[in-house]
Parts: structure tokens; sequence; C-alpha cells
């Protein structure tokens, strides 16, 4: 049995279905479209990103990368960098402090979150092209980077393994994929694949991926003696960043303090704890001044690892009616030893469609790369890409239209857990958005449709991410005057999370939306998991809706002091939340004002904190976000260009907490998505492992003419089993882009591209 099965039924048996959030129904901000609370300073330039910070007597530092993939510094020679005007100290292993070497990622307890256990500028061993060798620290910017140029290594080059081809033959089945079993099983997926009236067998490709944020990664650090460190950073996790760091430098976590007020994207790239941060923090303990070290745009690809190239099979085996009797995918990613990161690629398919037989694996290569991370719905981003083309090509070896085969193949039950849904309306998504896309007209023959040199096609997918929660706290204080004032140690990375949890606080509590605010970025404030995984918002939302429950009893023991109290005698489960204060749900005229409680009780304040419980419903349900991603594209059929021309996502995502800022994130991940099926594609050197277009004038982001108008749709259906009934949906825009893109490919000229991007030379 596995760690998942067993989780399952200890929650089946031991947790009991809570009632579905009150405030449900009875919101008054939740769900309207407000504008968010930062904009206004993000767009006058009020918003202070890390590397805006300039405490007083700060320098800079400069990192010098390695050329080689893997060997020793034989020789480093230092000494122009020394001589250059303005440098202070040149650190190299020879004088690094020493450092615990990082921890990875423990997924049964995520407190700390390195992307490698690689000991950091401890030896002269060399393990990947671009990692660091030695930091320049100067007076200036420009000082420092002048200097790092003028270092000079010799190496002792050993046979590095960079290429993925040709060393996809030594893969192996990593222990576990996050957590979970890297293989299942269920019947003979094989057996019945050859057996099936119709077959669908193939290999989709995807190559590195770049996360390419706007802000690069930026530190400053600084020390209060030996023990106390300060730390800005843009990072998705502040808790994560001081536990690691408490480990590397072996100081208390109490004495480390990270800040991060405004993040300029991430997308999991920031999620990781790099050795920036590292290096940063040990040189404002060298020089004994307040470093910064902020990187550029080619230093981020050097050393900040991205989405990992992939190659992965789908095989399906289908009766003539479009019932699936087999269904296999596995999937084959690169990782470093010093990283051990499998990308979850074959998790959508673990838990989205009906078939007589299953058979998921994952295996890994280990290659001398920089470390493999999270990118914006990790695994579910290149998985959706394979399992959502190959449900194309068996719709076209049916004849039956794509999305009446995913009513056919739509389950009753989690096909891998056995559990229920807490809440799925897969279809309903695809109904809304077929009707609103006009997706009737499309015609299921390819090259039907064209508009002068150009084949016009359409295509669709399904889009998929779990909903997940985390255990967080949350601190409430409510002053005198009826104002109030929540806080978590969340980040902002322009998600509207801010905005958000402000909406839901009023709610809560009751409160005029002006009276609250929402503090957050700093990892003194009560612990929040990552802003990554979509679970930031729903893990918050949890964790404020215990603080405010407690804060409500401790204001109802307060006011029952009082003989007199309209209140005298009323349980915690008679009372709302509204108009300012606390009210009888049955006597809606019989109700005390928070002032009146606090001035009564002789308080200038009431100051609470909580924690949520454990996450048990994601064990005993199957939880997760779904959509319909419907587009059109045109392909010219001279010279093969691809371009989208319209697009519609039709989402189940539970409760929807802002439809602007909600839209904006789904935008957001539909266009990271048409960059991913067309134009984004990091170039790695097969003999030296030297990423080759490390700028954003080789790396190509989709621009503005490359994006359509891209329209959305909600269900808006709550999920019993969440805080207000919502989920986190910041991943799930991405998921399915890339094989809408390709499927529409397909229809309009007849080709099917299994290998990432959809370049014009593969349509040719």
């Amino acid at each position: 049995m596995s760690i998942m099965q067993t989780l399952v039924q200890t929650a089946a048996r031991f947790k009991p279905d809570a009632d579905p959030d009150p405030l449900i129904a009875s919101k008054k901000y939740v769900g309207r479209a407000l504008d968010r609370v930062d904009g206004r300073l993000k767009v006058t330039g009020g918003a202070r990103f890390t590397a805006e910070y300039a405490p007083d007597d700060m320098v800079y530092a400069a990192p010098v990368f390695s050329t080689i993939a893997k060997g020793k510094v034989r020789r480093l020679d230092t000494a122009a960098a020394e001589s250059s005007p303005g440098v202070i100290a040149v650190i190299t292993p020879k004088n690094m402090p020493r450092l615990v070497t990082p921890s990875l990622t423990d997924f049964a307890k995520l407190d700390k979150i390195a992307a490698s256990n690689l000991p950091v500028l401890q030896d002269d061993s060399v393990h990947w092209n671009g990692q660091v060798i030695a930091v320049v620290i100067a007076e200036t910017h420009e000082q420092a980077q002048e200097a790092a140029a003028r270092v000079r290594a010799d190496y002792d080059a050993d046979e590095g393994m960079v290429s993925f081809e040709r060393n996809k033959d030594k893969a192996i089945m990593p222990k576990d994929v996050l957590g979970e079993p890297p293989e299942i099983k269920i019947g003979d997926a094989e057996k019945n694949l050859k057996s099936a009236p119709v077959q669908v067998d193939a290999t989709y490709r995807s190559p590195y991926y770049n996360h390419s944020a706007i802000e690069p990664h930026a530190t400053i650090a600084y020390w209060e003696g030996d023990d106390r460190l300060y730390v800005f950073d843009s990072t998705q996790w502040v808790e994560g960043y001081r536990n690691s760091l408490a480990h590397v430098f072996a100081l208390n976590r109490e004495n480390i303090r990270v800040m991060a007020p405004f993040v300029g994207g991430g997308f999991g790239g920031k999620a990781g704890f790099w050795w920036n941060t590292i290096l940063c923090a040990a040189a404002a303990k060298m020089v004994g001044r307040p470093v910064k070290l902020a990187l550029s745009r080619e230093g981020v690809f050097r050393i900040v690892g991205g989405r990992t190239v992939a190659e992965q099979r789908v095989a399906l085996g289908a009766t003539r009616e479009g019932k699936l009797t087999a269904l296999i995918h596995t999937g084959l990613t690169v990782t470093p030893d010093h990283a051990r990161y499998a990308e979850q690629c074959t998790f959508p398919t673990r838990h989205l469609y009906a078939t007589e037989a299953l058979h998921v694996a994952q295996y890994v290569v280990n290659l001398d790369m920089v470390a493999n991370t999270w990118m914006r719905a990790p695994g579910e981003s290149i998985g959706t890409f394979a399992v959502e083309s190959a449900l194309d090509e068996l719709a076209v070896e049916l004849r039956m239209d794509p999305i009446e085969l995913r009513r056919k193949v739509e389950p009753a039950r989690d096909p891998t857990k056995d559990t229920e849904f807490s809440s799925r309306n897969l279809i309903e998504a695809y109904e809304r958005g077929a009707a609103e896309f006009n997706w009737s007209s499309r015609n299921l023959q390819p090259r039907s449709r064209r508009d002068g040199a150009w084949l016009v096609g359409h295509g669709v997918a399904t889009a998929y991410y779990p909903a997940l929660r985390f255990p967080g706290g949350a601190r409430v204080r409510l002053e005198a005057d009826g104002t109030a004032i929540v806080q978590a140690a969340a980040n902002e990375m322009g998600m509207g999370v801010a905005t958000g949890q402000l909406q839901h606080a009023a709610d809560r509590l009751g409160l005029p939306l002006h009276c609250v605010e929402f503090d957050y970025g700093d990892s003194h404030l009560p612990t929040s998991p990552m802003a990554g995984g979509s679970c930031q918002t729903l893990s918050i939302l949890a964790a404020t809706r215990a603080t405010v429950e407690k804060l409500h009893r401790e204001l109802l023991k307060l006011e029952q002091k009082d003989s007199a109290s309209p209140l005298k005698g009323a349980k915690y489960e008679d009372l709302v939340a509204r108009d300012n204060g606390l009210f009888l749900a049955s006597e809606p005229s019989r109700g005390v004002s928070y002032v009146e409680i606090l001035r009564k009780a002789g308080k200038p304040y009431l100051e609470v904190e909580g924690v949520s419980s454990a996450p048990m419903e994601m064990m005993k349900y199957s939880m997760a976000s779904y959509g319909a991603q419907f587009c059109e594209v045109r392909v010219n059929e001279t010279t093969g260009e691809v371009r989208v021309a319209r697009w519609l996502g039709s989402f189940d995502c539970g409760t929807v907490l802002n439809p602007k800022t909600a839209m904006s994130q789904l935008r957001g991940g539909i266009v990271m998505g048409i960059g991913m099926a067309l134009t984004e594609e990091m170039l790695v050197d097969g003999r030296s492992g030297r990423i080759m277009n490390r700028s954003l004038a080789g790396y190509h982001v989709p621009v503005n003419l490359d994006v359509p108008r891209i329209d959305v749709l909600f269900n808006d259906i709550p999920d019993p089993q969440t805080a207000l009934g919502a989920h986190g949906i910041g991943e799930i825009g991405i998921t399915g882009v890339a094989a809408a893109i390709a499927n529409a490919v397909y229809n309009a000229t007849g080709k099917r591209v299994r290998d990432l991007p959809i370049t014009l030379d593969k349509l040719l």
C-alpha cells in the first residue's frame, strides 16, 4: 500500500466532512471585480522591489561563472580583479565562510527548499556550465562587474554528461515523484492496447524552458553582529528561505528575517533556494557591510534552473464507441544528481480519464546541468501537452468530435485514488466554452477551411491542476476604532493575493473593505506556504478563517461579561459577523459592534493568532481545478508561420474571489502556454552544456503581436470542501494550451507536430 493510499484511508476513517463554509452564501466583497490594492503603487513606481532598496554603506557583488560542465578549477587568477578600482574582496573557495550544505526539499516537512544540495563555493569542483566559482565585491555595481570579468580560471575538465539524446538510455526510475509513486499499474494496459480496435501510440517532446520573469533574481543582505541576518530577496517563499538560510549558516531561524514586499514574477523560478541568496549573505558577513547581488538576465540563465526537457509516450486503446480500454503514459525527464527533481508529467493522466487499464511511469536521466526546478504548472504543463494531443489523435482515428470523446471518458471517481471528487464540473466548462466559442462550426476534416493564404484550424484541450492547501497561520488585530489588520507571511508576485485576501477578510469580519489591511511579504509574520503550486491563496483563506473564528469566540467571551448584552447566553454557532460587529443569525436586530465590545472591555485592541488544520480533505477527496482551452490558429501555407487568432478558456475552479485579478492570472498562463507551444526553447550545447540563448534576445517569449484577444469564462461553482469554496488558479491557465494549439494546427494543416515548439520548419 502506498503512502497516499494510507493517508486516504486515514482521512476517510477519522475526518468527517466539515460543513460548507457559511460565507459561500453570504459574501459581499468576494466575487467582485475590484482593482488590485497595489496597482497604483506599481504603475506609479511607488512599489519597491528587492534591487531598489539601498541600505546605508551598501556594496555590490558580481558572480564569476564556470565555462565547463564538469571538473575542477585548477587555478583561479584573481590578481587583476583584486587590483581593479573599487574592489573590496574576491571570494573564492579558499576564503569563503564554511557553510552547511543546503538541504533539498523534503515533501514530508516542506520546511526547506534548496534547489540543489551541492556545497556552495566550498571547494574547487564544477558541476555545471555556469556554476559560480568566485564572487567579486566592490563599491559600485559597475566596478564589481568589471572586476569579475578580469577573473581567469584554468580547469581540469572531465567529460560531462550534458546531451539528453546521447544519454537517455541511462534513464532510471526515481524513488518517488513529489512524494508519490513513480509508477502505477491498474490492469494490463499493454495487453489491452494490443487488442484494442482503435489505437494511438505516439511520442511527444518538449525542450528546456526558462521562467524569464520580468524581475531578475536579486538579494540584499546585512548582518547585526555574528548571528542576526536580514535579507531582502525576490523570493516566492520568505518562510522557506528563512529556514534554508538558518540551516546553511547554522543560525536560529528566529535570528533571520527575510523580506519580499514585491516580487516581479516568479513562475516557480523564485521558489527554489538558489546560490545567489547564499552568496550574498556570505559576502555581507565577510565584508561587514550590506551587500547587493542582483543577477543579470544572463546570470539568471546560468545559475537558476528552469523546466526540464521531456520525452513522453502516450498510448491509448479504445473501443470504436470511444471507451478507453488502455491508457499508457510514460515520461522521461532530466535532473542532475544534486537536484533529484523528476518533473511530474504523468500526474494529469493519473486523475483525468476513465480507462479499463492504466500504466503511468516516470524515469530520469542525470545530466551535469544546473538544477531543474518548478515552472508554472510543473509537470502538468508538459503532461497535458502529451495526453491531450494523444486524445485528439484518438478522436481523429474515431472520426469523433474531441469534446464528445471527453464526455465518454469522464470518470465517476478518481481513476487512481478511487476517491470521490470534491468538485468536478469539467463537462459543464466544456459545454459553456463550446457554446461561446461556436465550436459546432468546426469541421472535423483537416485543411477544410482557409482565408486566402492562411489555413484555419480549431483545437481544444483539457486544462488540469490539483487544488492544494497546506497548513498556515494568520494574525488578526482588531482595533478599538473598528478597523482590522490581517497578517501572514505571504508573497505577492502580481497575482492579486493582497486584494483577494482583503476581500475575504472584510467579508469574514463583516467590515467595510476600507477598514481592513493585509500585511504580507515578511518572514516575521505568521507562516504561509510558498506562492507556488496554486496553494497560497487557499491556504491563507483557511488560516484567516480559523483565526477570525478564534477572534469572534474571544469577542463573545468579552461581551457575555455584560449581563445586559443582547448576545448574553448566545453560542458562537448562533452568530454572524456583519455591519461592523456580531449579530444573532436568528434575530438580525440583536447584535453589538466591535467598537462597543472593546470599549466595554476597556481594550485598545484585541489580537489573536490562529492556524489552519491539516489538509485532510486532500487525502479524502480528489481535488483539482479543470478547464477547457479553445483556440483558433492560422497557418500560412507558404511560409509555415503560425498565428493564434482567437482564444477562449472556460474554467471550473471553484469560487472566484475577484474576476478581474483571476482573469489576469488565467490570461497570463495562457500567454505563457502560447510561448511554450510556438516560440520558447532554451538551447543547450550538447558538447559543453552551455546555454546558448541566455537572454531575451535569444529566448523568445511571446510579445503583444503574438497574443490574440483572450476570453475567459468561469463556472464559479463552489467546492464545498474548501474555505469560500475556492481553488488556487495561478497554474491552471498554462495547462492544455500547447495541446490545444497543436490540435488546432493539425486541424488547419493535417500535420501532427509532436515536438515543441511548433516552428515553421516543422510545417513546411
